[in-house]
C-alpha cells in the first residue's frame, strides 16, 4: 500500500523471481513530517504518519508547526499579485449570490414600505382629506399579497373548520342527537369566527378551529373597542387638559406673554387646587398707566369636565350666556366659566362685597388681587381658629353678605361653604363665583336653600348661638315665607314656587294662566290678611 511503508505481495502467480520487500526506515515524526512536506511527489491522499504522545507533546514540534503556518499564510498574502486573487475565486461557486442579494433587498424595500405606511397612518389621522405615500414605496402592492397557493390553503382550513349552521327553529336532530343553537362547542365556533370582525390592528392570532367560551368573547370585544378607540384618539389627554396642578403648552403660552409684556412680574408656585381651577400666585408689574397689585392670583381653569361635569346646569340658563353655551367643545366652556366668574366679581366688587379684585381675563385665565400677605394666603374658614366672638362676628358678616349679594348684585353663590370664605383682616371674603347665577334662573332657589343649609350647620358646628334653621334663614335673604319642615318639604316648595313663577318669566298674558296658579296666589294672600289681622287683635287685647 503506498504510503504505509509496507510491501503488499499479490497473490496472483507471475513469472520470475519474487520481490523482496525494502526494510522500513525508522525515523521520527519530525523528520516525517518535513520530508512529507519537501517530496515533490507527495500527495494529498497519503495517511499521516503514526507518531508517539511524547512527539506529540513536545514544545519543540509545536513551535515548529507555527511558525510553518505563520509563514504559508504569508505566501498565501503576498502570492503572485491580483492573479492569484483570481485564480482563487475562480473555484468559488457564486452562482446564489445574486439570489440572496435580491432577497435581501426586497427585504429592505419591504420594510421602506412598512415605515411609509405608518408615517401615511400617523399623518393623516381621522382626516377626510387624506395625502398617500404611493409613489414613493419600492414594492408594488400586488407583490405583497400572499400567494393563491396559501390563500386556498387557508380558505380550505376554514371551511374544514366552519362553525356548524343552526336552522330557524333553534335546534337540529331528534332526541339524543338533538343539537340547539346554545351548544357550547357551536357557539364558541361561532365566538372564535366573529372575531375576524374585531379591528385591524387587534392581534388576536389564528382563531381558526378555536372554541371560545361566552365570556372570554365578550372581554376581548370590550377590550378591542376599548383599544381601537384609544388609538384613533385626535390629541392626547395629557396635551390638551390642565389637572392635578399641571399647564399645558397652550397655558404656559399664555402665561410667558404675560410675564413678557410686563404685567407680571414672576410666577411663583401653586396655592390651591379644586375640582376646577388651580391657582398660581404671582407677583405684579404694570399694565399700561394702570398699576397691577404687588401680589396677584393667577386661576387657571382645567380645561377637562372630569371633576366638574355639572357645569352646564349652571350657565346653560343664565341668559347672559344663553346664546353662547356649546356644550360639544369644552374649551368654550371653560372660556364663559372664566368670563362669568370676571362679571361676577365686578359685580360685587361694585357693590362692597369683599372679594377679589380682577386684573385682567386671558381665555381660561383669571388673574385677580391676591387675599393674603407675603405669599401667603388667607385661611379658609374651615381652616381658621378663631374666638367665640369672633365665630359670632363671622356669622353676622356671613348673614349680611349674602342679603346685600341677593338684594343689590341679584346674584347667588350657589356654592357658599366654609371652602368658598376666606378670613382676612378679621372680615369675609367670598371667593369662587363662577357658578353664581341670578335670581331670574330655574333653580336659582334650590341653589339659595342649600347655600342656608351649609351657612347653618358649619356656624352651629363651631357653637355660634342663635343660628336660625335653613328655612328661616332663606326666608330671611330671599324675603319668601316657606314652611318649616325637612329639607326635602322645602325643596318641594321652593320647586313648586320657580315652576309657577316661570310662567311670568315669559312674559304670557293672564288668560293663558291656570286657574289654579290665581286661586292658590290669592288663598295665600287673604291667609297673611287673616295671620295679621289676628295678630293685631291679640295685641290690642294684651294692650286692655
Amino acid at each position: 500500500m503506498e504510503g504505509s511503508g509496507l510491501a503488499v505481495l499479490d497473490p496472483s502467480p507471475v513469472a520470475g523471481p519474487v520481490p523482496i520487500p525494502a526494510p522500513v526506515p525508522t525515523t521520527n515524526a519530525w523528520t516525517a513530517r518535513k520530508a512529507a512536506s519537501t517530496s515533490p511527489w507527495n500527495t494529498t491522499g497519503q495517511a499521516p504518519t503514526p507518531c508517539s504522545l511524547t512527539d506529540v507533546m513536545s514544545e519543540e514540534l509545536a513551535k515548529e508547526l507555527h511558525e510553518e503556518e505563520k509563514g504559508t499564510f504569508q505566501k498565501l498574502a503576498v502570492g503572485s499579485g491580483s492573479d492569484f486573487l483570481t485564480a482563487q475565486t475562480d473555484d468559488l461557486d457564486v452562482s446564489d449570490d445574486l439570489l440572496l442579494a435580491q432577497m435581501l433587498q426586497r427585504e429592505f424595500d419591504l420594510e421602506h414600505d412598512q415605515m411609509l405606511r405608518m408615517e401615511e397612518r400617523k399623518v393623516n389621522g381621522d382626516s377626510r382629506v387624506t395625502i398617500s405615500f404611493e409613489n414613493y414605496r419600492m414594492v408594488h402592492p400586488a407583490e405583497t399579497e400572499d400567494s393563491s397557493e396559501s390563500d386556498e390553503d387557508l380558505e380550505d382550513a376554514w371551511d374544514h373548520d366552519k362553525p356548524v349552521t343552526v336552522p330557524k327553529r333553534g335546534y337540529t336532530g331528534r332526541g339524543q342527537n338533538m343539537v340547539t343553537k346554545h351548544d357550547a362547542k357551536i357557539c364558541g365556533q361561532k365566538n372564535s369566527a366573529r372575531m375576524m370582525q374585531f379591528p385591524p390592528d387587534f392581534h388576536s392570532g389564528d382563531s381558526v378551529g378555536m372554541v371560545l367560551p361566552n365570556h372570554v368573547y365578550n372581554s376581548l370585544k370590550v377590550h378591542s373597542y376599548k383599544e381601537d378607540h384609544r388609538s384613533h384618539r385626535v390629541h392626547d389627554k395629557k396635551e390638551i387638559s390642565t389637572a392635578e396642578q399641571a399647564i399645558d403648552p397652550k397655558t404656559r403660552l399664555l402665561l410667558y406673554k404675560l410675564v413678557n409684556a410686563e404685567i407680571l412680574e414672576c410666577i411663583n408656585g401653586s396655592i390651591s387646587t379644586g375640582k376646577e381651577a388651580c391657582v398660581f400666585h404671582a407677583f405684579g408689574g404694570k399694565m399700561g398707566d394702570l398699576l397691577v397689585p404687588s401680589e396677584c392670583a393667577i386661576k387657571v381653569f382645567k380645561t377637562t369636565l372630569n371633576e366638574f361635569r355639572t357645569r352646564d346646569r349652571y350657565i346653560k340658563e343664565d341668559f347672559r350666556f344663553k346664546d353662547r353655551f356649546s356644550k360639544l367643545n369644552p374649551r368654550k366652556i371653560i372660556k364663559l366659566w372664566a368670563e362669568k366668574e370676571m362679571h361676577n366679581l365686578n359685580r360685587m366688587r361694585r357693590a362692597g362685597i369683599p372679594c377679589p379684585e380682577v386684573v385682567l381675563l386671558r381665555k381660561h385665565i383669571l388673574v385677580m388681587s391676591f387675599i393674603g400677605q407675603n405669599q401667603q394666603p388667607a385661611k379658609k374658614l374651615k381652616d381658621i381658629k378663631l374666638s367665640a366672638d369672633q365665630w359670632q362676628q363671622a356669622y353676622a358678616q356671613c348673614l349680611d353678605l349674602m342679603c346685600r349679594m341677593y338684594r343689590d348684585c341679584h346674584l347667588i353663590h350657589a356654592d357658599l361653604s366654609e371652602y368658598n370664605m376666606l378670613w382676612h383682616n378679621s372680615q369675609i371674603w367670598f371667593i369662587d363665583v363662577s357658578q353664581s347665577v341670578e335670581p331670574q334662573h330655574p333653580h336659582a332657589l334650590e341653589f339659595l336653600y342649600r347655600d342656608c343649609r351649609n351657612v347653618c350647620q358649619f356656624f352651629s358646628s363651631k357653637g355660634v348661638p342663635n343660628v336660625p334653621q335653613p328655612h328661616e334663614l332663606f326666608n330671611k335673604v330671599s324675603e319668601m315665607d316657606i314652611q318649616a319642615g325637612e329639607d326635602k318639604d322645602c325643596l318641594e316648595q321652593i320647586q313648586t314656587y320657580e315652576k309657577k313663577e316661570e310662567y311670568l318669566s315669559q312674559g304670557m298674558s293672564r288668560e293663558n294662566f291656570a286657574f289654579d296658579y290665581f286661586f292658590e296666589r290669592s288663598k295665600l294672600k287673604q291667609e297673611r290678611q287673616k295671620a295679621k289681622e289676628a295678630a293685631n287683635s291679640e295685641d290690642e287685647e294684651d294692650e286692655t
